[in-house]
């Protein structure tokens, strides 16, 4: 009985992950994402699977971003009831992201319904709050290294991928075959985060490939950060900072403890972190101590180099303040959450600074904003740019080209075959390129929902 991959996301961009593995009558989700950015993307969250959810007989999960994870409580939703494996990690992340996906969504639908901007009515949420808190029942974990099988015959291995907590890459061994889903990998030199595992061997190795056709600079985030916002400080302007609440959140308020320790900034220079689920996350460094660089007291002061805002009223209230003040809020790519709020309030100001942390896909807010754009819509009004915009090119928490395939040449052997994924087209068929020349192994880049054997 042959296995094959049906790419169901990740594939011509870096959003909505999903790969369904199928074996003599059983099917396997690798991952299960949401489309973010163009809005061409967008609606495929709103369209059925090719598969009923009743038919995927279970999940695995590489990370907890969205992205990888956050098409889960409709999966649920519409009748998935298998179990859903993740590692401790990825697991307690779930518990964070899920329930605040939903509870953006349901704010974002009611917004729209208050002002009439959408074009339904009303407008509905992809899913809710407890939608997403139901689907947590499902999630099983299990550590690092430890092999086990999600369906009988089908053995599962997680191995760190680095990136962010509890951040896997997969290996699945079935019917004789070994495939490898890279899953996000991290950068070996993370301010925050360890590096990733050397790559198990493969038959079949599906890789990453945001940052496939670029190399990051060589200077790091606290060098190319400290300038920024002395400037900032200096003219009396709030930042603005979006960012992934989980990951690039905790290594921007790192850096800024660093910098205003080693007298790159005033210590007096207020930061706010203005995201329930960054501040959660925040926490959970000092339960996952292994899997990151920070030690126990580092872990600590994290959670006290900022002013930690979780309610709705004290990030309102920011409002009323003045600055200089560092604003840090989700979401990194500007797509939803309370960050739009601070956009709206703080673009318009030619001494304040919207500072961009990580990838912008294309179609989102962030990307306009990283292009130069000179408005932005945010609920439904064109909002003008007379901010400073920063685009920060040291704080991607993705390998670069380079150093994915330094991954790859970790393998104990050449694989059959490569597929390259998790990718913008360009980048995708530039690593392409470069594995089959420099690696000279088979590699392609996959449509989507099209069907390969591994």
């Amino acid at each position: 009985m042959s296995v094959n991959i049906t790419f169901l996301g990740g594939t011509g961009t870096v959003t909505g992950s999903k790969y369904l593995v199928r074996h003599d009558g059983k099917c396997l989700l690798v991952d299960c994402g949401l489309f973010q950015g163009y809005k061409l993307l967008r609606l495929r969250n709103w369209t059925p699977l090719p598969i009923a959810p009743n038919q995927v007989d279970a999940v695995v999960l590489t990370h907890a971003h969205l992205d990888h994870s956050g098409y889960l409580p409709l999966l649920v939703k519409e009748g998935f009831t298998g179990h859903v494996y993740a590692t401790t990690g990825t697991r307690d992340l779930c518990r964070i992201l899920l329930p605040d996906s939903g509870h953006i969504q349901e704010e974002d639908a009611a917004f729209a319904n208050r002002h009439a901007f959408s074009k339904h009515s009303p407008a509905l949420p992809l899913y809710t709050r407890q939608d997403a808190l139901d689907c947590l029942r499902l999630l099983k974990a299990v550590d690092f290294g430890k092999s086990f099988e999600p369906l009988p015959g089908w053995r599962i291995t997680f191995s760190p991928a680095g990136h962010i907590l509890g951040a896997a890459s997969v290996l699945l061994e079935v019917a004789g075959r070994r495939i490898l889903f890279s899953g996000d990998l991290g950068r070996p030199d993370d301010l925050i985060m360890n590096p990733p595992a050397a790559a198990p061997m493969a038959d079949t190795v599906l890789i990453e490939s945001t940052y496939g056709d670029s190399e990051h600079p060589k200077e790091d985030v606290v060098a190319e950060l400290g300038p920024a916002l002395k400037k900032l400080a200096k003219r009396g302007g709030v930042a603005v900072i979006p960012v992934f609440a989980v990951g690039r959140a905790q290594a921007l308020l790192h850096a800024i403890h660093l910098l205003k320790l080693r007298g790159g900034l005033p210590h007096s220079l207020p930061v706010f972190l203005d995201s329930p689920m960054a501040v959660n996350t925040t926490h959970l460094f000092e339960h996952h101590q292994g899997e990151h660089r920070l030690s126990s007291k580092e872990a600590h002061a994290l959670t006290r180099s900022a002013t930690m805002v979780s309610s709705t009223d004290e990030s309102r209230a920011l409002a009323n303040r003045h600055g200089p003040m560092v604003i840090l809020s989700a979401s990194g790519m500007a797509t939803g959450g309370r960050v739009l709020h601070h956009l709206a309030l703080y673009a318009g100001n030619h001494r304040n600074m919207i500072i961009l942390t990580g990838f912008q896909a294309p179609g989102t807010r962030g990307a306009a904003l990283s292009s130069g754009a000179k408005s932005v819509r945010i609920h439904g009004r064109d909002v003008a740019v007379n901010a400073e915009v920063v685009q920060l090119q040291s704080a991607s928490a993705h390998a670069d080209a380079n150093q994915i395939l330094a991954w790859l040449r970790t393998l104990p052997q050449a694989p059959d075959q490569v597929y390259v994924v998790h990718g913008e087209l360009g980048p995708s068929d530039e690593l392409r390129k470069r594995i089959k020349h420099e690696l000279g192994w088979r590699a392609m880049v996959p449509e989507h929902g099209s069907t390969w054997p591994t």
